[in-house]
């Protein structure tokens, strides 16, 4: 076993923080499910930590005691392995295929759920406004469990990018029409907000049709769905509208 050095455990904290996932262009991924899935996709090892031997095939890990481990963990208890790895490329959004646009974010559970639903649905691609959460935030890895790896994400302009798309653009409003009700397409632009404040007003003045989701309680008092909720009922509809 060895110990973790005090450079490398500066490096590794300090990717808790977008400013140095930037700048070194590395982030963190620990357990053995998610490490898995992020060399399965191919993505560039930086260094890998484990607390046991041969958890991953054909990979050159350091082999460090619990205590060792838990000073690079970010999670509350360490798991028996911690890797870093280099921030993928950017890859472009098509509007040939159904889009999932994030109008900022903030919850890094939120955006890691919303990414496996993603995933689950068969939605291959998700654009976040520049002030959503980072993909490549601890947490946001963590909750996707992989999915991450099959899901392309792009962070711009979304005012600009729905101003200028060619396909139909669905907001997720409180004051829509019943989602149930219409007749919806395979391709479009199926966008949620902030977890607070819901869709700019912008966004919503530049969308083609506005949607909801009905309240079926007697009481009604609820005020909203979580967003990641809401992106489960709706994706769920558009495929069961879409692929029958």
């Amino acid at each position: 076993m060895i110990l973790v050095s005090k450079s490398q455990i500066k490096l590794i904290t300090s990717l808790q923080q977008k400013k140095y996932r930037n700048k070194w262009g590395l982030f963190v991924a620990e357990g053995p499910k998610v490490i898995n899935e992020l060399l399965k996709a191919e993505l560039s090892l930086h260094s890998v930590y484990v607390t046991e031997n041969d958890l991953f095939k054909g990979v050159s890990a350091e082999l460090v005691s619990e205590k060792e481990i838990s000073k690079i963990s970010f999670l509350k208890n360490a798991n028996n392995s911690v890797a870093v790895f280099k921030i993928p490329e950017q890859k472009n959004i098509s509007d040939k295929k159904m889009i999932m646009a994030l109008d900022a974010i903030r919850d890094p559970g939120n955006l890691g759920t919303i990414i496996r639903l993603c995933d689950w649905f068969g939605i291959e691609q998700i654009i976040c406004s520049e002030d959503t959460v980072d993909c490549y935030n601890p947490k946001v890895i963590q909750a996707t469990m992989g999915s991450i790896t099959r899901v392309k994400i792009e962070y711009l302009n979304l005012t600009e990018f729905i101003s200028k798309t060619s396909i139909p653009v669905y907001v997720g409003v409180m004051d829509g029409e019943n989602i149930y009700q219409q007749k919806l397409p395979k391709t479009a632009v199926i966008v949620l907000g902030n977890e607070a404040n819901g869709i700019s007003n912008e966004i919503i003045d530049l969308a083609s049709h506005k949607i909801a989701i009905p309240q079926f309680g007697m009481i009604q008092e609820t005020e909203s769905l979580n967003v990641a909720t809401a992106t489960a009922v709706l994706l769920s509809e558009f495929k069961r509208s879409t692929e029958r």
